[in-house]
């Protein structure tokens, strides 16, 4: 739906998937924040923080990996306009409490569109990463939560979840 939440923008008049056009909108800088995470047993978190797994550095290889997912989302999702990115960064931190790891992921354009599908992608690559370099130690890992938790720029302005701290 529209931010008005009026109509779904990806049907057109017949009701048929179409990609948005987009070419009479303003480049504004866009900025979007998701976050998920990595759930998995005490002893699995246990083996990442002694440096003992199986494919070594995977909270580097993680956060690399959705910078990677964040640039190719248009090839993943088919609606989705391919963007010049100015800026991707994915963070992965463990989590005693989870016990597991939390993913923060940021994209950053200047363009005519938004850049939230590419954060969420950037977040769900990395989570999916930290599984498969895992799943050897641990195949009961689950992803949870994937989510926006900010965006800015265009005519919608700024939107920022009520559930989570300010990124």
């Amino acid at each position: 739906m529209t931010a008005g939440g009026d109509r779904l923008t990806h049907l057109d008049a017949e009701g048929q998937a179409r990609m948005v056009d987009v070419s009479a909108k303003a480049e504004t800088r866009r900025r979007a924040v998701a976050r998920a995470d990595l759930v998995c047993r005490p002893e699995t978190l246990a083996l990442v923080l002694a440096g003992k797994t199986p494919k070594g550095a995977v909270i580097q290889t993680a956060e690399l990996a959705g910078v990677m997912g964040a640039k190719r989302t248009s090839d993943l999702i088919p609606l989705c306009h391919p963007l010049p990115l100015s800026k991707a960064t994915v963070s992965v931190s463990i989590d005693q409490s989870l016990p597991g790891f939390r993913i923060e992921a940021e994209t950053i354009t200047v363009g005519v569109t938004g850049v939230e599908m590419e954060a969420l992608t950037a977040a769900s690559v990395a989570g999916l990463t930290l599984y498969d370099m895992l799943k050897a130690v641990d195949r009961s890992m689950r992803l949870d939560g994937l989510r926006l938790v900010l965006k800015t720029g265009g005519a919608s302005g700024e939107w920022r979840s009520e559930d989570e701290p300010t990124p």
